[in-house]
């Protein structure tokens, strides 16, 4: 197994949909990720082995910020370090001095311990986020004051226990 990142291109869309599809309750349409690949100054990623789409990374600016959209993986192949290869791209790009918002599930125990590994921290919720299920979104931010775990440059920062 040889993974290897790169940008994402439009005729990538249908592994990602497929990956999409088994990975969520609430997949994006095709229309949806042919819209966000296509947002200007996004970071779009796919991650391959041996040439085969395994996973895809979406990381849109807005304003000031960035927000950190998908990161997915195909099933059979998550915990083979796929997810962590996508985020350090991101942030290796990005740099340090970014600041980086995502939403995550509480359940998704996996990628929260992977955002907290790289400087995320929790600093706030939306309610009834996921409209599949119903579950709230831990809101996470990686800021130059996260990285010292601080959340001091985090708008509205209302920090949550997980």
């Amino acid at each position: 197994m040889t993974l290897s990142v790169r940008p994402l291109v439009i005729d990538d869309l249908l592994a990602v949909l497929k990956i999409e599809r088994e990975s969520f309750s609430a997949p994006w349409s095709l229309a949806m990720l042919i819209h966000e690949i296509a947002v200007e100054g996004v970071i779009a990623l796919a991650l391959e082995d041996e040439g085969a789409i395994i996973g895809y990374a979406f990381c849109s600016p807005h304003a000031d910020d960035w927000h950190l959209v998908s990161i997915a993986v195909d099933p059979s192949r998550r915990r083979s370090g796929g997810a962590r290869l996508m985020l350090l791209e991101i942030l290796n790009r990005l740099g340090d001095e970014s600041r980086i918002t995502l939403e995550v599930r509480p359940s998704n125990v996996a990628a929260i311990g992977l955002y907290e590994q790289h400087g995320f921290l929790f600093a706030g919720a939306r309610p009834a986020y996921y409209p599949d299920s119903g579950e709230d979104a831990l809101i996470m931010w990686r800021t130059p004051a996260t990285l010292s775990g601080r959340l001091d440059d985090v708008p509205n920062a209302e920090p949550q226990r997980k």
